[in-house]
């Protein structure tokens, strides 16, 4: 057994394991002792020397205790408002989504806009719904109601009426306004096309913002989070800028996880911005919040074509399209900003969907590390949805992080209608490649997306271990299974690799002597279940620096 340095009793000792350290000099243990919120030791029976008079124990009784899981990207605040909102995120079905919508508009009569969000494409042909649906329910005021992935939005036909958008509005450079035959607006905006309504919706009150991410915050507890990375930290789209509401949360003794921002890159400007993010990054460094990172957004989703491809999408006969996606920033300009970014500090978090932008964004990381040198920048990559197999191997030389959403990566109507159809067959194997990535050596990190998906990470590495989502029909086949992680390589991205990307691997991560006590405490021990079985894992308690964040009714 190793000691802390301190001496007297533990505050806490939680014993009778399994205890998974994430440690890989010594990664199982049966006891855990806490000290003033840090771990004091590691070990077995010995451990229970530290019990005195006052010291809580708590009895693991063969369930797993695990560091606390660390989401690499998420968007809580945004998620929490939407649970106030019109929320539709946990359904497919299009009569739902209408009374649920028509439910919240009778509800709220004196709203001046009906927003909130969260429809899934798939539960429309073509991903795309539209206005005349919204009318017939809401007639009389604008609907704005972005969908489950925040790249598209679904809007009634006063609301185009308000952002004065007609056949003749020219789409957006960076985005696209769906039309019928007549080029008359449908109700779908796609990318850049849906801020031409968003940004006529009334921001949240600053009451509502710190509402919604404290929601949030209760949430991601509840699933046994401890730490994640705000993948926009500023204004986008119809997301107001959370960071006030952060700085409210914690000057106010509210914000118990650990939090880094990214700070938003604004693709149209250039590097006149960089001093702006210097003085944000300085203005906005709180003891459990900090925004150290800059999120660049190279490209938009394959499911609505705007994933960044190296060669063209197919149409819906299989034949060659003349669309390639969009890469939303010069690729040149891009290795200009990085290396200036890198210089600077800053970690770049990017989002990389299509191979194109993987490779756009690998050539900007490499020109940053040749121009600058190796820096403790740990850039990292996220969504990788299509990785050219050339690569794969990069990441491990560059020195950039691979940030998985796990969850994605299964068959479902998203995947099998709208996406691998127009991917074809040899480039549809290319999705999701983690094992790849970690036979070759890369530091893997984990996020949820959420409200995207669900912030659940034992959902998520469900899927990394089956490839197979929790309740697809019987018979779903494993989504090319060659790329599926073991159990403990998963939950090591979504402890210890998130905690190297948010710079929080020296006092988190791992259940190591020394470290903070972010703890997670399952009903069980998934590693001694059949795989199929581990999302059906519960999160029973949720400790930051050895105080209980989260404890479930029946724990």
């Amino acid at each position: 057994m190793s000691h802390h340095s301190a001496t007297g009793p533990a505050d806490l000792v939680l014993t009778g394991g399994p205890v998974h350290t994430v440690d890989p000099a010594r990664s199982r243990a049966t006891a855990v002792a806490v000290r003033h919120g840090r771990i004091a030791a590691v070990g077995h029976h010995e451990v229970h020397e530290l019990i005195g008079p006052r010291t809580e124990v708590v009895d693991l009784a063969g369930k797993l205790l695990l560091p606390g899981f660390q989401d690499a990207h998420v968007h809580p605040q945004g998620a929490g408002i939407e649970l106030g909102l019109c929320h539709l995120a946990d359904t497919v079905d299009p009569a739902e989504y209408l009374r649920r919508i028509k439910a919240y508009a009778d509800e709220h009569p004196d709203i001046e806009w009906i927003t909130g969000g969260g429809w899934s494409l798939e539960a429309f042909p073509g991903g795309t719904p539209n206005a005349a649906a919204l009318d017939a329910i809401v007639p009389d005021r604008p609907v704005f109601l972005p969908n489950r992935d925040h790249h598209g939005a679904w809007v009634n036909s006063r609301a185009l009426e308000r952002a004065g958008i007609d056949s003749r509005t020219p789409d957006p450079a960076d985005g696209r306004i769906e039309r019928d035959a007549g080029g008359n607006p449908t109700g779908t905006l796609q990318e850049g096309a849906v801020h031409l309504v968003g940004r006529l919706v009334p921001d949240p009150t600053p009451e509502q913002q710190l509402a919604g991410l404290l929601r949030a915050q209760a949430v991601l507890h509840s699933h046994g989070v401890t730490a994640w990375q705000d993948a926009i930290i500023g204004t986008y789209a119809n997301m107001t800028d959370p960071s006030p509401a952060y700085l409210a949360a914690h000057d106010r003794g509210l914000l118990t996880a650990r939090v880094v921002g990214a700070l938003w890159w604004d693709r149209t400007r250039g590097t006149e911005q960089i001093a702006e993010l210097i003085s944000r990054r300085e203005e906005l460094s709180r003891d459990r919040f900090y925004a150290t990172t800059v999120k660049i957004m190279q490209d938009g989703i394959a499911e609505n074509h705007t994933a960044a491809m190296l060669d063209p999408y197919l149409t819906g006969c299989g034949c060659t399209s003349d669309n390639s996606g969009i890469s939303f920033v010069d690729p040149s300009e891009l290795r200009k900003y990085v290396t200036e970014l890198d210089a600077s500090g800053f970690q770049v978090h990017f989002h990389a969907l299509g191979d194109r932008a993987v490779r756009e964004a690998l050539d900007a990381v490499e020109a940053a590390r040749t121009a600058n040198g190796w820096r403790d920048t740990r850039h990292h990559l996220a969504h990788l949805q299509v990785v050219h197999p050339q690569d794969v191997p990069r990441f491990r030389t560059l020195g950039a992080s691979a940030n998985l959403q796990m969850l994605w990566a299964a068959h479902e109507p998203q995947m099998d209608e709208l996406t691998l159809p127009f991917l074809g067959a040899e480039r549809g194997t290319r999705q999701y490649p983690f094992g790849d990535l970690l036979r070759a050596g890369a530091t893997l990190a984990a996020g949820s997306d959420w409200p995207v998906s669900s912030p659940d990470p034992l959902q998520a590495i469900h899927v990394a271990v089956n490839r197979i989502a929790q309740g697809a029909p019987e018979g779903t086949p494993a989504f090319l299974p060659q790329q599926r992680l073991d159990l403990g390589a998963a939950i090591a991205a979504y402890t210890a690799g998130s905690a190297y990307v948010n710079h929080l691997d020296d006092t988190t991560g791992s259940i190591t002597v020394g470290k903070s006590a972010d703890l997670v405490l399952l009903d069980r021990d998934p590693f001694s279940g059949p795989p199929e079985e581990i999302a059906t894992t519960r999160v029973l308690e949720t400790f930051v620096e050895g105080e209980r964040v989260h404890a479930a009714s029946d724990a």
